[in-house]
């Protein structure tokens, strides 16, 4: 009857219940902190593990065929393209490679978790500049290795961010989430360079391959790395 009567009831045997049942609640409690207390000690106990490199468990089959990286100014340089060639070998069915910043403004001088390809750019008058040079030095270098494309459209060039400046960071000093991680200022701009950059790749590349990459717009935007909302975001894909 305790259960159904109400907590201030005068029936003594109900008070003795509750009196109860909160040292049971309290106990309970405490021993949950003494037990977890204990299990953070024992894991924080030394742990020994023995490595015997001379003795080998076979083979290693691949289960991997994607690979991403920030900085895709080191993708055309020597030691990018020798990675990539090692990278498209370990697998025996097409590796793809995802990279950040193809559509952010810079000179294409690489840093840490940063690059950029200046694909866009306005003239005095406000009318996109489109420049596919450094652009066609990352794909170019992904076609000399056999793979393909996890075309990242990203980020937000400089003109067209409603907040461009400060726009390059400094990781990991001072702030990240720069310029780069902006809405557009005019989402028709943004969708004709989404147009203008799909439209060269295909030409270029031709549509038999461009067919086979794979796309996707930004990287975690639910996270630092867009400074809009999530309208803002989907609003994205409309244009």
């Amino acid at each position: 009857m305790c259960f159904r009567q109400a907590r201030n009831s005068s029936d003594p045997s109900c008070r003795l219940f509750s009196r109860h049942r909160s040292f049971f609640v309290i106990s309970a409690a405490f021993l949950f902190l003494l037990t977890s207390v204990a299990l953070a000690q024992e894991q924080s106990s030394p742990v020994s593990i023995t490595v015997d490199f001379a003795k080998a468990e076979g083979s290693l089959p691949p289960i991997w065929s994607f690979f991403g990286y920030d900085e895709p100014n080191y993708t055309y340089t020597p030691h990018g393209k020798k990675l990539l060639g090692e990278l498209a070998s370990l697998s025996p069915v097409p590796v793809y490679i995802r990279t950040h910043n193809l559509l952010t403004s810079g000179d294409g001088t690489a840093s840490l978790k940063w690059g950029s390809t200046n694909v866009y750019t306005e003239d005095a008058s406000g009318n996109p500049v489109y420049s596919w040079t450094i652009l066609d030095k990352i794909f170019d270098a992904y076609r000399a290795a056999g793979v393909k494309p996890l075309v990242e459209l990203g980020f937000m060039p400089e003109a067209l961010s409603t907040h461009p400046e400060p726009y390059k960071h400094g990781w990991p000093n001072g702030e990240f989430e720069t310029g780069w991680s902006y809405p557009p200022k005019d989402y028709k701009k943004w969708g004709d360079l989404i147009f203008a950059l799909t439209a060269h790749l295909r030409q270029r590349y031709g549509d038999a391959a461009v067919k086979t990459w794979l796309w996707e717009v930004w990287n975690e935007p639910d996270g630092i790395y867009w400074k809009g909302t999530t309208d803002d975001y989907l609003k994205l894909y409309d244009y």
